[in-house]
């Protein structure tokens, strides 16, 4: 509801602060005193469109403030939160838009700059404003079916409605995707049955091409030391080599070395570093053969390691990858010999849950069809008290889509005349009786809807007597549940409110009081007799209260 209102430099309005209370406030004044800048200062705040023009003569900008206490899960709330707008004080909401005289506005929520968009759009779902020109609200037939399902208690057949339908859209979805991937693997067949079968002739492994490469690393890391061994062998074990050089000289010796000790030792040392070289060559020949690589062997590693690098570069993706690319493949092609079991399944479960989404559907088709006769005995029922005897209300359910909320359509139209067709709301051109008929929708939708404010401007236009004494009795009946400020001349309405404010202007500046049980009493005999104040007005603005 609305807590709080500060108006400063907006048409007339130097300086205005009220603080507002639950339930009927009536604002009354003699005509030109500010009333409808009033209504305008909180459109202000509200986000509604504003002109240079209405700052104040001589200010620089107008600020319009406007303060809300909402309850938490509003959806004003909710929206503040999804926009990541915090507030210091729990479910209070403060707007506010200053209007420059050069042009140009700003708009700020809980002191965040905010766009004039979000603005307007927390504006209309915490005040309903009624008036001649409204086109939001009632009058907005996109907001007629979630009225009448409020109206009727239909949140847990909707929540019904909501799951059926994401269940065939998503039934729907797995059929459809399922059916282009099968239209796309059968325009693909003869890639996937050649490349299916280039993998399954590969055969790649997993970790494959690591081994390989670490065996072609050893392989040539071995050829090379093979090579250097040889050399060595050479040097060691040839005819002419180390070896061969000391057999020769042991010959030699033998033949010479009898009888001498010298040359019998020195054939001794040679006959011990011919058992040493014995060794080494065998140790040599022990190495040389551990490294020993066959060519082919090398060239069969590289190129089977040449081959998989090949193929992975043909389908760019990693050799590591080719396993799993075979595997995906040879999966595709399966798919596509029971694609259409699938598709045929996949379309029996969208089938049966298009059939429960349009049972549920029908089903609150049927009871929104009952809730809109109750609704138009409802507001029918109101209508002649509010001098609208020839006006006639109608819900209109029609079909439409399904979607989330079932299959229909809702529309509120009037006939204002016998014999005359129905038509939307709009149809009304009297402003006054526009009004009228709104509150005849509010008192029978009770508290249905979100915003927690309602604003009525001159609803009693045209009207008096016992019609006004009804327009005050339903607003009184409204404000029971929801926060009621109306705009009247009529006494019979004032006398309804549970608060007042008397808006005049003095000196060219409009002001606004609260109004004690006196002031109120005189306020009201003055609407009765007019300028002049009599006993017999303030008598009967005693009368008028009393009721």
């Amino acid at each position: 509801m609305l807590r709080g209102l500060s108006i400063r430099d907006l048409v007339l309005i130097e300086r205005v602060a009220l603080e507002l209370e639950p339930g009927l406030t009536v604002l009354t004044g003699e005509t030109g005193a500010g009333k409808s800048i009033l209504l305008d200062g909180l459109g202000l705040a509200l986000g509604e469109r504003a002109d240079a023009a209405m700052v104040r003569k001589g200010a620089a900008q107008a600020v319009a403030t406007a303060s809300f206490e909402v309850a938490p899960g509003h959806a004003a709330a909710l929206l503040l939160a999804e926009n990541g707008i915090e507030s210091d004080t729990p479910g209070e909401i403060v707007l506010r838009r200053t209007l420059k005289a050069d042009g140009g506005s700003r708009a700020h929520v809980n002191d965040v700059p905010v766009s004039a968009t979000l603005l307007r759009q927390l504006g209309q779902l915490l005040v309903e404003v009624h008036g001649q020109h409204d086109e939001r609200g009632l009058l907005n037939p996109r907001g007629h079916m979630e009225l009448l399902d409020g109206f009727a208690g239909h949140s847990a057949a909707l929540a019904d409605v909501a799951v059926a339908y994401a269940e065939w859209r998503a039934a729907q979805d797995a059929r459809e995707a399922a059916e282009a991937a099968a239209e796309k693997d059968a325009r693909d067949r003869d890639w996937l049955e050649h490349a299916a079968g280039e993998l399954k002739a590969l055969k790649p492994l997993p970790g494959e091409e690591a081994e390989l490469a670490e065996t072609r690393s050893n392989m040539q890391k071995g050829a090379r030391l093979a090579d250097a061994l040889e050399s060595v062998d050479a040097l060691v074990s040839a005819a002419d080599g180390a070896l061969g050089q000391l057999r020769q000289a042991a010959r030699r010796l033998e033949r010479i070395a009898e009888g001498d000790a010298d040359l019998q030792a020195a054939l001794d040392g040679i006959d011990r570093a011919l058992v040493e070289g014995d060794s080494v060559e065998a140790a040599l020949q022990r190495v040389r053969s551990r490294f020993l690589v066959s060519p082919d062997a090398l060239e069969a590693a590289e190129a089977r390691l040449f081959e998989l690098r090949a193929m992975a570069r043909k389908h760019r993706v990693e050799v590591e990858a080719l396993p799993a690319l075979a595997a995906d493949l040879l999966a595709r092609l399966a798919a596509l010999e029971v694609a259409g079991d699938r598709i045929g399944t996949l379309t029996k479960a969208e089938a049966a849950a298009l059939a429960v989404l349009e049972q549920l559907a029908a089903k609150l088709s049927a009871a929104r069809t009952a809730a809109g006769t109750r609704l138009d005995a409802a507001v029918n029922a109101e209508l002649p008290a509010l001098k609208l005897d020839s006006a006639r209300f109608r819900t209109v359910v029609a079909p439409a889509a399904l979607g989330a909320t079932g299959g229909d359509q809702v529309r509120f139209e009037i006939a204002t005349n016998a014999g005359t067709d129905f038509g939307p709301l709009t149809k009304i051109a009297s402003g006054g009786e526009l009004s009228r008929f709104i509150l005849a929708l509010k008192v029978a939708l009770a508290s249905t809807g979100t915003a927690g404010t309602l604003i009525f401007d001159e609803i009693d236009r045209g009207v008096g007597g016992a019609t006004a004494s009804a327009i005050g009795g339903r607003l009184a009946r409204v404000a029971d549940g929801a926060q009621v400020l109306v705009v009247t001349h009529s006494p019979q309405v004032a006398a309804e409110g549970a608060h007042h404010l008397r808006i005049s202007k003095a000196s060219g500046a409009t002001t606004v009081e609260p109004l004690d049980a006196d002031a109120r009493r005189d306020e009201v005999a003055r609407m009765l007799s007019g300028a002049e104040v009599t006993a017999e007005a303030r008598a009967a603005a005693e009368t008028l209260l009393r009721r």
